[in-house]
């Protein structure tokens, strides 16, 4: 039988309760047992998929086409289960599964309402995400529910995980709570007020918190653990300091020193091995001692939330570990870049990324970003997005196609080498017609496919004679104008399997040490154990850039 740990927030939003509930799934999964975590959205959305990144963050996106909050890209890198569609349900979804149900008439007439029905459905997604009842099931699910106690929007989720712990019985489900505990520094002492109050409105709508989560900028003293543990009606021991560390991966051992992971076996009555956290110690061990470091510009125009680029920046250090390096990212905006200060802004770096994005804002900056790492001979990463400008660069300026773009950012060019198509095989096998008008979210090539590549290439070298990866994107490099490109130089060194459209551009070596775009999204399947295969080569690339380029000078 499925048992549940039930994680909620206070005071305020982003103290890390992702974070929290991947380092606890990482240390029931160190003791042997199967686990998958959930997150519960509270917004009305439907998804996050068409919610701008600043508003939200990245969107991630699993094998099965699901386009989910980001914290199912630190579950995926904390753990081996992979996340799927039924991992993250909204609101919106859930009223939207209600709704079509009272249409078909499931209700037989009854006043639909948020108890029970709301509350019965969420229960029920609860369920599904965990594989309960089906050969897929999990000894334990970890249900994240979004937002902080007291929200509006939280309160159906907060009754029905309250429900289901009732229906579940004793020692079947956990809750735990994150708080935030400020630093007063003109009193120079730690506030425990914010946490006795959410821990007390916790209460009020009938949850009695097992642990609580202490989020704090330093360690918090035993004195103040204590009050807070009078005050919260959890014992001493479950009152767990999360103090600021210089890497995430670093939070599993503080929650296992502090014995959370013992706290959940107990109260859960799960009886397991003790947990091994030799891997963990081994990467906090490689993130502290990089031989070197690296300096990646990363020209995007979501710079302003590095949690736009979240799983990227994962990507990039997860390979920066592979190549014994630290990674150093600078965020610059395609805004600012123009072809008079193209050398200055980028120069200095020892590689150029261009990430994946939506609209015409920020695109010939990005345009300047590739023809500048093309003609200056800088390893170059074009992903989705930075695939197709570096495709409409070539096409400018080497092909002879003047003007040509888009049609995502100019319907009426002369040269549409990247244009929207009309059919799509989906994950599911389902064909997919769309058009510029069809509605956004349901118009993506999203989730899992693979691709031939061509022998001889630089892709093959990384990925072998067939890459299968993760997509979220609507437009394609145009079939037409693939012949032009390749009679001007232009590398097609990977196409899908069933409409042949391209998946990977490059350069030839002899023209170029390393430059490559890929329509895909790699950096959804990296993890920090093995890195990932295409990271790991650009990385490399940009420490070979740097040694070429700066000879004389020590590896800083």
């Amino acid at each position: 039988m499925t048992k549940y740990v039930f994680v909620t927030g206070g005071v305020v939003s982003s103290l890390g309760k992702g974070i929290a509930s991947a380092s606890l799934a990482a240390l029931l999964e160190s003791r042997g047992l199967k686990v998958t975590l959930i997150k519960l959205d509270p917004y009305i959305n439907v998804d996050p998929g068409t919610m701008s990144p600043f508003q939200h963050g990245e969107v991630f996106v699993t094998d099965d086409g699901a386009e989910t909050d980001l914290d199912l890209g630190h579950y995926e890198r904390f753990i081996e289960t992979r996340m799927r569609q039924s991992n993250n349900f909204t609101t919106g979804k859930i009223y939207q599964s209600v709704l079509e149900k009272e249409r078909r008439g499931d209700y037989l007439g009854k006043t639909v309402q948020v108890i029970p029905h709301v509350t019965n459905e969420i229960q029920e997604f609860i369920r599904k995400g965990s594989g309960e009842g089906t050969p897929d099931a999990v000894d334990v699910a970890i249900v994240e529910i979004g937002g902080t106690v007291g929200d509006i929007e939280s309160l159906p989720f907060l009754e029905a995980v309250r429900q289901m712990s009732l229906r579940l019985g004793p020692n079947s489900s956990a809750f735990l709570h994150l708080s935030y505990l400020p630093w007063i520094a003109a009193a120079g002492e730690l506030k425990t007020k914010p946490t006795q109050h959410t821990a007390k409105e916790l209460r009020a709508i009938g949850i009695q918190a097992d642990a609580l989560l202490c989020r704090a900028d330093r360690r918090i003293p035993d004195e103040e653990r204590a009050k807070i543990s009078l005050f919260s009606n959890v014992p001493e021991w479950g009152v767990i300091s999360m103090w600021d560390v210089d890497t995430i991966y670093k939070v599993p051992r503080m929650l296992h020193e502090q014995g959370l992971d013992g706290l959940i076996c107990d109260k859960l009555r799960l009886n397991t091995p003790p947990a091994n956290l030799k891997r963990w110690d081994d990467l906090v061990h490689a993130v502290e001692n990089p031989q070197g470091t690296v300096h990646i510009a990363m020209v995007g125009k979501y710079v302003d939330l590095s949690d736009s680029y979240k799983s990227l920046n994962e990507a990039l250090r997860h390979a920066g570990l592979k190549n014994q390096a630290k990674v150093a990212i600078e965020y610059v905006d395609s805004e600012t870049i123009t072809p008079a200060n193209v050398a200055q802004v980028l120069g200095r770096f020892d590689a150029v990324l261009v990430p994946g994005g939506f609209g015409k804002r920020g695109i010939e900056g990005k345009i300047c970003a590739a023809r500048f790492a093309r003609e200056q001979k800088v390893p170059y990463l074009g992903i989705c997005l930075g695939m197709q400008v570096a495709t409409i660069e070539y096409a400018r300026h080497v092909a002879g196609l003047k003007d040509a773009n888009s049609t995502e950012f100019e319907p009426g060019t002369p040269h549409p080498v990247i244009a929207l198509i009309t059919e799509w095989k989906d994950a599911d096998g389902s064909i997919q017609q769309r058009d510029a008008h069809s509605d956004l979210g349901g118009t993506m090539r999203l989730g899992a496919q693979s691709s031939d590549v061509a022998k001889g290439t630089l892709a093959h070298s990384i990925y072998g004679d067939v890459v299968t990866e993760r997509h979220r994107h609507r437009y394609e490099a145009n079939v037409n104008y693939l012949d032009q490109l390749r009679q001007a130089g232009l590398v097609i060194s990977a196409l899908t399997q069933r409409e042949h459209l391209t998946e990977i551009v490059e350069l030839p070596q002899s023209v170029h040490p390393w430059f490559m775009g890929v329509q895909f999204h790699p950096e959804f399947k990296s993890t920090p154990w093995a890195g990932h295969p295409l990271f790991n080569a650009y990385i490399k690339a940009a420490l070979t850039h740097q040694a070429q380029r700066r000879p004389a000078r020590a590896v800083a």
